[in-house]
This record gives structure tokens, sequence and C-alpha cells, in this order.
């Protein structure tokens, strides 16, 4: 898959953070029943990688990686078993490694110069992050005008009750989430919880 059929497969892609690696398996299986299949697993913690090279084997989960910061982490996470990368902005280092990897990456941007600068370098499918901040769906809309040929994933401070806003743009995939993936649930294991969660946010593509 292409990373932009990724995106489009997606209507949340959940935000996770893995801090006890036994919760990686279940947590997976529960989003999938629920019809998230794209999960972007977080360098955050030190059970990112263990993370997603577990998850990797969940049937019918697309597992990606979130918050690479650094060149060394592209080619470890893809031979973990990522298929795609995100990261929080976009660097020269970064574009070398993503070449390099082969893993496709979702860069992070926030001002229309940034746009530009990552379509220049050949990336048109970016993250808008961190999307409310960065002027939510009016700067979706206005960046939309000018650079018709881009497609985001905006993450950062939306929820679902704002999603649908954000899909609604005609340049928006999907949209990226913490909300999916309550801390609590995934400690006290509820993994029923956030199935349900995750089928509410599936729906919203319809």
């Amino acid at each position: 898959m292409t990373l932009l059929e990724i995106m489009r497969s997606a209507s949340v892609i959940p935000v996770i953070a893995i801090d006890d690696p036994d919760h990686a398996v279940p947590l997976a299986r529960a989003l999938v029943a629920g019809g998230i299949r794209v999960l972007e697993v977080t360098l955050r913690t030190e059970h990112g990688l263990g993370a997603i090279r577990a998850m990797s084997q969940v049937e019918g989960a697309i597992v990606g990686v979130g918050t690479l910061t650094q060149p060394e982490e592209f080619a470890a996470s893809r031979d973990a078993g990522a298929v795609f990368g995100v990261s929080p902005g976009l660097t020269q280092s970064l574009i070398d490694a993503a070449k390099s990897s082969g893993l496709p990456l979702l860069p992070g941007v926030m001002t229309p110069s940034e746009v530009m600068a990552a379509r220049e370098q050949g990336f048109r499918q970016l993250k808008l992050f961190p999307a409310v901040p960065a002027g939510g769906v009016g700067m979706l809309n206005a960046i939309g005008g000018p650079l018709p040929d881009v497609t985001f994933c905006p993450t950062g401070g939306i929820s679902i009750e704002t999603a649908p806003a954000f899909l609604a743009c005609k340049n928006v995939a999907c949209v990226g989430g913490s909300w999916l993936t309550p801390k609590d649930a995934i400690a006290a294991g509820d993994w029923g919880r956030i199935t349900e969660l995750a089928k509410a946010a599936a729906a919203l593509r319809a």
C-alpha cells in the first residue's frame, strides 16, 4: 500500500504510546476488532520498537512508527515491521533517512511555508501538527486553495467531537488522535472499551 492508500483506509489513526509491552498485542487486536486497522506506535517510550514488532503480527493491523526524530530510527523501525513513519517535523537528515530506508514518511508541518518546503522535497502527504494550534479546519481550507495536491492527516488537539469537521475538508484523508487509547483503559486491560471507541471512530468515515 502507498502512504496515501494507508491514510485513506483510516478515518482515525490512533497515536499509541506503550508503557507495558504486554499491552501491545491485546491493544492492537481491540482496535482492529473495532475497525481501526492503521496504528501509529510512537517511540516516546522504551517499548516502542518491541510494540511495533508485536503489533505487526496481529492480523489486519497496518503498523506505523511515530515520533521519528532521529535518522537512525528509520531503519530500526522498518526492520521491526513498521510500514510507514510519522515525524513531528521535517529536517534534511530525516529526508535522507526516509529515502535511504525506503520507509514512507508522513512529516509534520505547521505553516504554509513548511508545506511548500516539504512539497518541494516530494512529499504530498503531510501531517498538520499540532493541528488545532496551527489553525485547524480554517488553516486546512486556506492551504487547500493554493496547494490542492497536498493531502493531510491533522493531528494534535482533535477529539471525537471535532474530528468530523476535519474529515469534511477536501484535503484531509484521516486524522490522528490519542482519545482511542485512554491510559486508564489500557492499564485496566479494558479492551472492550477500546473496541467500542474504535467502532465510533471507524463510523466517522461514513
